[in-house]
């Protein structure tokens, strides 16, 4: 290996060292649409070919990964209605509590994905996202040069990230074949434009996100107007839009290319009208935090976030492209950079825009300083400052995927390789399918897409993730019920409404287990008898008549039962992944010494995780190892700075020991790293209140309030909206202003009644002379009258 390195480097060496002591002609300005795309001299190509090599392997390694995107259930499921039924359904047909609702989607994905899993099950499925996203780097890097392909190194996190299998694939790959067209067609006014009626066509069939494409042309238009303006360029421009309308107005067309025709538009329509919802409640399009904390990490030497680099790259690049009057790219730059701070699924888009416009601007950038550095040593120092430092970096995530590092120190649901994430409940729907318990199902939005293929048509999900048909309502009711004891009328009315006999939810550490606090309340319930058990999943079986024999064949003791159910041998990722998944499971139902033991097996195999360390430091706090709870909890911040979790649970700790300073440091970082920053701000807040910092606990609160999103009552409730309010109410006490302190308590005391909360208004209310409001208030309190 070490070997294989020192090959690689001293080529890259020789490489460069030819470029700069090759005497060639200065290579004319790529953004020039009179002039040819450039053409290399031969050591500058072969560089080229050296890095696009190592972006493609690069890209594909990054690729081919397990599956574990929650879409791909239903996408299936929808087409193999389709082909069992001979019809497109224009209605929600895989779900009971949505049946008949409208719903148009493009069902080309589904096919293609319902195929390839005929043919080679879910490993087939991986493979074909390893060559999606390696086919978009080929399609950045088609016509690039050492530059593009530098940030094609850096834009390879973003995109493969987003290139999984679902439909939005498709988005990714069609969108960077129908930029480098258009951008080719700027260029040179010689691109296969027949090519784009083709792309949309088929767009249109696979992704809602074809609407992007119809902005990608809509700016090709805008490109050659603004060329238009400068009289030394108007006839070129005019010369190569004269020959793209055609094209561009065929692509237009082809939109209507699909079973709905017109009506297509109306899943773009309805997209945006619960953008408000999916913002708040699908971590996909909340936005990227564009804080100092973010930044610094994101921008560190040691492990930088390939984001927040491209995001610096981007401005520079449109500064660069703004002073050399570069309008069109400048434009087209900064345009691509508002929507993954807003939404981060729009992290792709964004770095293939980057990379083919911004890799342009900077090649003629990078041209026309060689002509100005004469010095042969400069100039092969520089190259080799700019392509070595890129190569090590990508070798070292190579290293990481290929390994599992990058996977198991965060929160990764996949693995490297091919087949289906270990999250999923496999195990557990076979356990259904095979024991043909009776229905109806109640699972929620992750587990619920794959159900609706694993247990279809059998069996009709209750949700499976998609806002649309299901609405807000039943997506908050689901969340909700999970956090709800099991015996309550909430899931009384429940069951009476779809007559649900099964629940079925993951309890894998991520994404699973923390939003279904009742497990153990669930296990010990006189209504649901817990039937299946591992370290993943859990089935329950609702108590009557029919299903007491069911129950008794199969009834276990979550108290005893073995976790994992069936443990692997070995220490490889799988094995990891058993403990780590057992720790979580055995802590949450209270079998702490069992769950210790796994935690300590799970460290034992990777010890570089920062989740198992953070489980562990909570395990060791409630076993009163106080010591080794603080030494967790910070080795959980060093591995994962940018979670939130482990963060929050060392301000608790501090806080709870009056350790306020150092609780106040923790709570900010808390509040930095999150996406919904809220939660951590007021605890914060309150933190800087019991430390007698009024004036910076005010600036908390406020902060809290002032982040909440304008749909906030899907994320929070009164209780929370009253605690910020009584916050700033005393932090306004404390800074002399009664007059505002009273005013926030009143916001508090209309939000929720709570008779600590009133008597302390009411307490407010005598310091300020009015003590006809203040009796008021207590004989509320005391029942003497109603509450208004």
């Amino acid at each position: 290996m070490r070997s294989a390195i020192q090959r690689s480097v001293g080529f890259v060496l020789v490489s460069v060292q030819a470029i700069v002591s090759n005497s060639s002609p200065q290579i004319a300005n790529s953004l020039d649409p009179n002039v040819e795309i450039p053409t290399f001299p031969r050591p500058s190509r072969a560089l080229f070919y050296v890095m696009a090599t190592v972006t493609l392997a690069y890209a594909f390694l990054a690729g081919l990964r397990t599956i574990a995107e929650f879409d791909l259930g239903w996408q299936m499921a929808y087409a193999r209605w389709i082909v069992q039924h001979h019809q497109i359904p224009s209605v929600e047909v895989l779900s009971y509590t949505a049946a008949g609702q409208p719903w148009i989607y493009p069902i080309g994905s589904g096919l293609l994905f319902y195929a390839t899993f005929l043919l080679g099950g879910y490993p087939l499925l991986s493979w074909l996202v390893a060559v999606a996203c390696a086919a978009v780097m080929a399609l950045l890097l088609r016509h690039g040069s050492v530059s593009t392909a530098a940030l094609a190194i850096l834009a390879v996190p973003l995109i493969t990230f987003r290139t999984s299998c679902r439909a939005e694939m498709f988005t990714v790959v069609l969108f960077a074949a129908t930029l480098s067209l258009i951008w080719q067609q700027y260029q040179t006014g010689r691109a296969p434009l027949w090519l784009l009626p083709l792309f949309t066509a088929a767009w249109v069939n696979l992704h809602p996100g074809f609407i992007a494409g119809l902005g990608l042309l809509a700016c090709y238009v805008m490109l050659e107007v603004l060329d238009m303006v400068k009289r030394s360029e108007r006839s070129a421009a005019e010369a190569r839009l004269r020959r793209a309308w055609p094209w561009l107005l065929a692509s237009a067309g082809a939109t209507l290319i699909n079973p709905w025709g017109w009506n297509v538009f109306r899943v773009i329509a309805r997209q945006e009208a619960a953008m408000g919802a999916h913002s708040q409640m699908i971590l996909e399009w909340a936005p990227i935090p564009l804080n100092w904390m973010h930044i610094k990490s994101g921008l560190s030497p040691r492990n930088p976030d390939e984001f927040y680099v491209l995001l610096l790259l981007a401005a520079l690049l449109v500064i660069i492209a703004l002073l050399r009057r570069q309008f069109g790219a400048a434009l087209l730059i900064s345009g691509a950079i508002p929507p993954p701070l807003r939404h981060m699924r729009f992290t792709a888009l964004f770095g293939i825009v980057v990379v083919i416009v911004g890799g342009a601007v900077l090649t003629s950038f990078l041209e026309q300083i060689k002509t100005r550095i004469t010095n042969r040593h400069i100039r092969s120092l520089a190259a080799v400052a700019l392509v070595l430092p890129l190569l090590a970096l990508a070798a070292i995530r190579v290293r990481g995927v290929v390994s599992n590092r990058t996977y198991l120190t965060g929160t990764d649901l996949q693995l490297f390789g091919a087949g289906l994430s270990w999250w999923f409940p496999e195990k557990a729907a076979a356990f259904v399918e095979r024991e043909n318990l009776p229905g109806q199902i109640f699972s929620t939005g992750e587990e619920g897409a794959f159900l609706a293929y694993r247990l279809g048509p059998k069996y009709k999900d209750y949700i499976d993730g998609r806002a649309i048909p299901f609405g807000t309502e039943l997506m908050l009711r689901s969340s909700r019920l999970k956090a709800t004891p099991p015996d309550s009328p909430e899931w009384e009315q429940e069951i009476a409404r779809y007559d649900i006999n099964v629940i079925l939810l993951p309890i894998a550490r991520f994404g699973a287990l923390q939003f279904f606090p009742m497990l153990k309340q669930f296990c010990n319930s006189a209504i649901w008898q817990p039937v299946y058990l591992d370290e993943v999943s859990v089935v329950f079986l609702r108590r009557r008549p029919e299903t007491e024999k069911l129950i008794q064949r199969f009834q276990l003791n979550c108290s005893t039962a073995p976790l994992p159910a069936v443990p692997l041998a070995g220490s490889g990722s799988d094995a990891f992944n058993q403990w780590a998944n057992a720790a979580s499971v055995l802590h949450a139902l209270g079998r702490d010494t069992e769950a210790l033991a796994a935690a300590n097996k799970a460290l034992a195999i990777f010890p570089d995780s920062g989740y198992v360390y953070f489980l562990r430091g909570h395990i060791l706090q409630e076993a009163g190892d106080l010591a080794g709870a603080e030494r967790d909890y910070l080795w959980s911040t060093k591995m994962e700075p940018n979670l939130v979790a482990p963060w929050s649970a060392l301000a608790g700790f501090y806080q709870e020991r009056g350790r306020l300073p150092e609780a106040i440091d923790a709570w900010e970082h808390a509040a930095g790293v999150s996406r919904w920053p809220w939660d951590p701000l007021v605890s914060l807040g309150w933190a800087e209140l019991r430390a007698g910092r009024a004036k910076e606990a005010l600036a908390a609160f406020d902060a809290a309030a002032n982040s909440l999103p304008a749909r906030h009552d899907l994320t929070v409730d009164n209780t929370f909206l009253a605690n910020v309010a009584h916050g700033r109410s005393r932090a306004w006490d404390h800074l002399g202003d009664l007059h505002r302190a009273i005013l926030f308590d009143e916001e508090a005391a209309r939000l929720l009644y709570d008779s600590d909360l009133w008597l302390q208004l009411a307490d407010l209310y005598d310091r300020a002379g009015r003590h006809q409001d203040a009796i008021r208030i207590r004989a509320q309190v005391s029942g003497l009258s109603p509450i208004r």
